[in-house]
């Protein structure tokens, strides 16, 4: 039983087709490996991060005092507690000691005065024999 020339053709095809396989399927393996992807995923943020500081300093270049701008609102508004009591205590050197020291107070905003106590609603007056029963009439 000897084997044929196209039989002995298509069992080293096999044979080679079975190697690229297994070769794809240890490339796979390597690929899909934890350190791998971590590493990959790495790379890629550090890559994307650079791209997002070097649009930043272009929009820098480009609009300089909007940028400036920007920085600024935002410092003020980071600060606003400490530059309050600043201007309030600023406000307290500059008046003169016969003035009362209210208007700082108001100035700091602390020391709000507590909300006047709620009004309670007055109830309606109890209706008298002759609404009471032309109520009733009309309910009927």
């Amino acid at each position: 039983m000897t084997e044929g020339p196209k039989i002995a053709a298509a069992r080293i095809e096999v044979a080679r087709t079975r190697a690229a396989l297994l070769e794809t399927a240890k490339e796979i393996q390597q690929r899909l490996q934890p350190r791998t992807l971590a590493s990959e995923a790495w790379q890629k943020a550090k890559v994307k991060g650079a791209d997002l500081a070097e649009d930043a300093v272009d929009a820098v270049k480009k609009r300089p005092v909007a940028v400036g701008g920007v920085v600024a609102a935002l410092t003020m508004f980071l600060a606003r507690e400490p530059i309050k009591d600043a201007v309030a205590n600023f406000y307290d050197a500059m008046t003169s000691s016969s003035e009362p020291k209210t208007k700082a107070a108001a100035l700091k905003g602390k020391d709000k005065p507590a909300p006047p106590p709620a009004r309670r609603r007055a109830r309606a007056p109890a209706r008298s024999g002759a609404a009471a029963s032309k109520a009733t009439e009309k309910s009927t």
